[in-house]
């Protein structure tokens, strides 16, 4: 008897799972039209139920249907996991959000050209409020990604781009979204640790937390990356497609601490589960959740809280934790609702049309509230 209850309750529970996939699906579907190829989306529910679901095609072509397990350039969702590996080693007293990054580099010649240098504190680069400017968007950087493309740049190299320059701000004054900061921060994440953060992060997030379709996003050639397409304004060249004959058309290991992963939909979703509604953030949690007003995607752009690597922003549904990211080509966006205890992640293998980086977060607070209604 036990056993035919069981099996009973099992039954049911696998197809109210598939008809929420369905739901789910047909929702993301309808978001997709024909504005990009195709989309991978997740959504882990309160009991860690974990529901995969695709839109459209893995290449413009339309020849392969998006498969769940496919690669894609997170851009700076990425950030989470170096802003995680910081919070940790504060938990473990090697590391205080209030010390000055001049404690590791500031007997070294090129820190002292650095904006702000004597005031930047490990707190200020997790919040993008140290007034250093973006190394990435700088002509004479793309020119040299452009021109050698092969070539690895290392923090270092890409630090030089803004030493000398006047900062934006005094550190700690305002909020200016940069991945110099975070470039800057994996540099004393590695002194303080002692080791390289992928082998730091994969030792202490990804193998535990089965993250097993997310990898560093370094080399031109990464098994498993799904073709993306960057538009005609591609600021990095202005090349649409991304991946030619298997090959990017540059090192995407420039991005470093900034991103620097390639990932799925479902691996996103599991991460910030476990990231904002687990115990990754230890007792760093209510600084990082807590946040400081920040205006996101320039002048124009929303008022949200930006904390310890993370975005928080207030929905219908409650607050929602998380990042997006943009890496030419593809964007992302993973969310993690409290009040729902539900996560959700988005990936699209096109960031040509400037208006979806702004229109994912309705994305996702829509297919979590169809969730949060099975």
């Amino acid at each position: 008897m036990r056993t035919l209850v069981a099996v009973s309750w099992l039954a049911s529970s696998l197809v109210a799972q598939a008809t929420l996939a369905d739901r789910l699906r047909a929702e993301l579907v309808a978001r997709l039209a024909a504005r990009v190829p195709g989309a991978q989306a997740a959504v882990m529910l309160r009991d860690g139920t974990l529901v995969p679901f695709t839109a459209g095609h893995a290449d413009r072509d339309g020849k392969e249907p998006m498969p769940d397990d496919g690669l894609l350039l997170a851009g700076s969702t990425g950030k989470t996991f170096f802003a995680a590996l910081a919070c940790q080693l504060v938990c473990e007293k090697k590391l205080d959000l209030d010390r000055e990054v001049a404690t590791w580099f500031g007997e070294e010649e090129w820190f002292a050209r650095l904006p702000n240098a004597a005031d930047i504190t490990i707190r200020h680069l997790l919040m993008h409020r140290s007034g250093l400017m973006r190394y990435e968007f700088d002509p004479a950087f793309v020119r040299r990604l452009l021109a050698e493309p092969d070539h690895r740049f290392s923090p270092r190299e890409e630090l030089e781009f803004v030493l000398g320059k006047q900062p934006r701000f005094a550190a700690g004054e305002g909020f200016e979204y940069s991945d110099t900061n975070y470039v800057l921060l994996g540099l004393v994440l590695e002194k303080v640790a002692g080791k390289p953060c992928y082998d730091e992060i994969a030792r202490r997030f990804l193998v535990p937390l089965a993250l097993t379709h997310t990898v560093p996003g370094v080399g031109r050639e990464i098994p498993g990356l799904l073709p993306s397409y960057a538009g005609e304004d591609n600021p990095f060249g202005g090349c649409d497609a991304m991946l030619e004959g298997g090959r990017l058309p540059f090192d995407p290991a420039f991005e470093g601490a900034g991103g620097g992963f390639a990932t799925t939909a479902s691996d996103l979703a599991r991460w910030a589960k476990a990231l904002y509604g687990g115990e990754v953030l230890g007792e760093t949690r209510g600084d990082a959740l807590a946040g400081s007003p920040a205006r996101l995607g320039g002048p124009r752009g929303k008022v949200s809280r930006y904390g310890l690597g993370v975005i928080v922003e207030d929905t219908e549904l409650g607050p929602a934790c998380g990042h997006r990211g943009y890496f030419p080509g593809s964007l992302s966006e993973m969310r993690y609702y409290p009040d729902l205890d539900v996560a959700v992640a988005i990936l699209v293998n096109s960031s040509a049309d400037p208006r979806l980086a702004r229109e994912l977060p309705d994305w996702a607070d829509t297919l979590a509230k169809i969730a949060a209604e099975r």
